[in-house]
């Protein structure tokens, strides 16, 4: 396989986590005696342009379906961000009732329901048509497509030529990823600005975050590898600031080369020499995940193995892409994990891609009073802990098991 950014042959192995289902294919109950498609899940390293990515399997369009299950709006964690996001970017960039701002990846309108709540045109771009659905009963506008340069084409013929474009947890998703690029340079103004955010790579070396690896996520990015493909996209990366979302990510600013050009902050250079010290430029520097990711696994069937044997109880929560990741590689099933409890009623009643292990609602907890409670998206644990505190009235406790297993 080639680099899906500059096209030079991929030599370097990132991490092997074998073969499983895509994470986001939640199985029906009616299905459950059809067969899953198993597909190898490798990652590898460009060492031109340093862009780490899987190797391809599935395509896009298979995996962001009708019945696509991930919706924003669970997390009242990430609503907030969002809420946040909206008001500093009206600040910022001074956005009015003239402005235009477009969403790729708009998903159920978690971000521009803040958006129009201000007075600001907006329009959302979405392939999967669950996510868009939900969208337009906030009163969105929502144009079900996949985004490139085609796309940005017709939007900017209609008339949504954008000041601000917003792409959070995207940029990953794509398959053509230089495509994508093209896209904002054509449709942003020439004073516009963009822009994304992304799991960073750094905090994904440095905590073992392997979980966040799966065929949904076609590229793990570092700014060394998002300013390069910004560049040969006509566009330029002007600023950078740090987040806590998702474990650990970056929101980059861009804009277009061929533009109005904003300053290019002291943050972009800061971010780079952080990413060169870390080594990501270095084969070494990418050693260590694989013999992390293999400790975690050995850590988790350790404790569940003796929580069984000593009869107790552990069940999930969050059916997350990232647990059905850790689940599948560590070959969990439903005798050591019962079930996941997820507040997203679409998953509910469903069962998770490869172990199988059902989908319950969060009050399945109250009802049964689990003596462990093993949270699968571990970034969200403070979120989730406030939501179960009644778990701690039984002697009950969560558990963790990125970047290392915790009980607490």
């Amino acid at each position: 396989m080639n680099c899906r950014g500059c096209a030079a042959p991929l030599s370097l192995p990132l991490i092997d986590l074998g073969t499983s289902p895509p994470s986001n294919a939640y199985v029906h109950a009616d299905r459950l005696e059809q067969a899953e498609q198993w597909v190898p899940l490798k990652v590898a390293v460009c060492q031109q342009c340093w862009l780490v990515q899987t190797e391809d399997y599935t395509s896009a369009d298979s995996l962001f379906d009708a019945e696509y299950a991930y919706f924003s709006s669970f997390s009242s964690t990430w609503l907030a961000h969002a809420e946040r996001y909206v008001a500093e970017m009206v600040e910022r960039f001074g956005l009015t009732p003239d402005s235009r701002v477009v969403e790729i990846a708009a998903n159920d309108g978690y971000l521009l329901q803040y958006v129009a709540g201000r007075g600001i045109p907006c329009l959302g771009v979405e392939p999967t048509r669950s996510t868009a659905q939900a969208a337009r009963e906030k009163g969105l506008e929502i144009r079900e497509l996949f985004f490139g340069r085609d796309t940005a084409a017709q939007l900017k013929s209609e008339g949504w030529a954008a000041d601000l474009m917003a792409a959070n947890n995207v940029l990953a998703h794509v398959p053509d990823i230089n495509d994508f690029l093209g896209g904002f340079a054509a449709l942003l103004k020439p004073t516009g600005v963009a822009t994304f955010e992304f799991p960073q790579l750094l905090t994904l070396m440095a905590g073992a975050q392997f979980d966040t690896l799966y065929h949904e996520h076609y590229s793990y990015l570092s700014l060394t590898a998002v300013q390069t493909l910004c560049e040969r996209n006509g566009l330029e990366v002007f600023d950078v600031s740090q987040l806590s979302t998702h474990g650990g990510s970056l929101r980059v600013f861009v804009q277009r080369k061929d533009g109005e050009r904003r300053t290019v902050q002291p943050a972009v250079q800061q971010q780079l020499q952080a990413e060169l010290d870390a080594g990501v430029k270095t084969p070494e520097y990418y050693a260590t995940l694989a013999p992390a990711a293999e400790r975690i696994k050995h850590d988790l069937l350790r404790f569940l193995l003796q929580a069984k044997a000593d009869g107790k109880r552990v069940v999930g929560y969050g059916a997350a892409a990232k647990g059905n990741t850790l689940l599948n590689y560590a070959g969990v099933k439903p005798d050591l994990l019962a079930w996941v409890a997820d507040a997203n009623p679409h998953k509910q009643g469903k069962f998770l891609p490869g172990s199988r292990i059902p989908i319950v609602a969060p009050a399945q907890i109250d009802i049964e009073k689990p003596d462990y409670v093993l949270v699968l998206p571990w970034n969200l644990l403070h979120e989730v802990s406030q939501q179960l505190a009644q778990v701690r009235q039984w002697d009950g406790r969560f558990v963790i098991a990125v970047p290392e297993l915790s009980v607490l």
